[in-house]
């Protein structure tokens, strides 16, 4: 158990899953792109999430050491590996959600 609670930590936070969604259907971006992609994302958000994501080992982050400043990020094998699992996660709940909020409707009528 405490190995999902690792996983479900290392994913958790408003912006990780779009991330790497993102990062999962292109080789590389560069912050500029993923900012632009990843709607409603702060610079400071993606940034911290980026950071966190690349400490967990989920993202790669590649310095091309030139300037001006280029750097680009990717997924890294693990987080390419962690994917099919929120691909199904992700199909789950939008197989799922007609029938959970027509539970959740039925909770609050009975209450």
């Amino acid at each position: 158990m405490a190995h999902v609670t690792r996983v479900i930590r290392m994913i958790q936070g408003r912006w990780k899953l779009p991330i790497l969604f993102r990062l999962y259907a292109d080789p590389s971006l560069r912050t500029a792109q993923l900012l632009r992609d990843v709607l409603g994302v702060s610079q400071k958000m993606l940034t911290q999430h980026l950071r966190e994501l690349e400490q967990d080992g989920l993202v790669e982050r590649i310095d091309f050491r030139e300037k001006p400043l280029r750097v680009e990020y990717r997924i890294s094998e693990t987080g390419r590996q962690l994917m099919p699992v929120l691909s199904a996660a992700r199909a789950f709940s939008q197989g799922c959600l007609p029938s959970l909020q027509s539970a959740k409707r039925s909770r609050k009528i009975s209450t």
